[in-house]
């Protein structure tokens, strides 16, 4: 099979959807890869690298579109990258396409395209296996950012997230008991925060209680998410529903309640975010001051580690790549249920079941 990665194009993504790692995996699999020019670059591979582990280097993304039968991304498809992929092909990526325009999804039907998104991939436990990487990343990153935002300089209200002896820590509430939540946790403990962890998965809030006593845990109604966000110094939307756009959790009234020049960091917003007055930010202006409360709104957060969050993702994804790349996408969709919940878009039709029931409506 003819494999392509392409260089992403999207502003501030720096990852790259193989390493050389798993390029050499594919080779030595009988698989051709063709990667696109510097398309490694961010996360510190270069073109020396992947040629070492027998890609051939492709200076034009639509060379790397055209030769390829399937396409290992990042991000989501761009328009242009839409009109270069050949149909009948299949593009793997952080899809989200609960949260994008219908258009797009229409392009990939109008192609006949498999689209394949990582974040659904689902094992029978219901844990998601590819994503997984991505949100201890993202998650970990929350108490360096909220650190660097609650400084005078930053808009914040000058508060150090430990404290120090006589002054108390900052008090941080985290919307979520999966992944995100549990890593995010983890890393506000370890600066010396106070933590609050509100889900409605009893069995998550349980393992997190487990694992970090300190913390308080809730669980979610909006009594608790109005009390707790009104208190709060930093609130992290780390909620997740699988396929779908996630839930407003936190209205405009309660971020009116709020502390002046608090922190929310809505992880959540690469599936439409669980904050009201969330909207999707950079890396260059990641933040913005709705309601007197500071937003950090990056879809792409793990991007900026590019080379760890590559290198975890490639380790996670890379049982279902070879799994693709070597009986074809019919007969992997057929032999894995777990593969099978990350299609989206097969010979024209929707199969993800969440996107059929909406008949895209939910889509923007």
């Amino acid at each position: 099979m003819n494999i392509g990665i392409p260089k992403e194009i999207r502003p501030f993504e720096f990852r790259v959807g193989l390493s050389p790692a798993g390029v050499e995996v594919l080779v030595q699999n009988g698989h051709q890869v063709y990667v696109e020019h510097d398309a490694g670059i961010g996360a510190g591979f270069g073109d020396q690298e992947y040629e070492a582990a027998g890609a051939r280097i492709s200076y034009s993304p639509d060379e790397v579109f055209g030769r390829a039968d399937f396409l290992l991304k990042v991000a989501r498809p761009t328009k242009d990258e839409l009109e270069w992929l050949r149909p009948g092909t299949a593009i793997a990526g952080l899809l989200h396409l609960a949260s994008s325009r219908r258009d797009k999804v229409d392009a990939l039907l109008e192609k006949k395209i498999t689209s394949i998104a990582y974040e659904q991939i689902e094992l029978a436990d219901h844990s998601l296996p590819v994503l997984r990487p991505f949100s201890e990343v993202g998650g970990s990153m929350t108490a360096t950012i909220a650190a660097r935002f609650l400084q005078c300089n930053r808009g914040g209200k000058g508060i150090l997230l430990g404290g120090v002896p006589g002054v108390p820590p900052a008090e941080v509430v985290i919307l979520g008991s999966g992944v995100v939540a549990a890593y995010a946790t983890r890393a506000f403990l370890g600066l010396g925060a106070h933590v609050a962890v509100i889900g409605n998965d009893l069995a998550g809030l349980q393992k997190i209680h487990e694992r970090y006593p300190g913390i308080v845990s809730m669980i979610s109604t909006k009594r608790n998410i109005e009390k707790s966000t009104e208190y709060a110094d930093v609130v992290v939307g780390a909620v997740l529903v699988t396929g779908q756009r996630a839930p407003v959790l936190v209205t405009r009234e309660m971020v009116q309640k709020m502390k002046p020049r608090s922190v929310i960091i809505d992880v959540s917003i690469d599936q439409g975010g669980c904050v009201e007055t969330s909207r999707p930010t950079t890396h260059e202006l990641p933040t913005f001051v709705d309601e007197g409360v500071i937003h950090y709104c990056v879809p792409n957060m793990p991007s900026v580690v590019a080379r760890t969050a590559t290198h975890a993702f490639v380790n996670a994804a890379m049982p279902y790549i070879i799994e693709m790349a070597n009986h074809g996408m019919d007969a992997a969709i057929k032999a894995d249920p777990s593969l099978e919940m990350g299609i989206n878009t097969h010979n024209g039709e929707l199969v993800h079941l969440t996107l059929l029931e909406e008949g895209l409506n939910g889509l923007e």
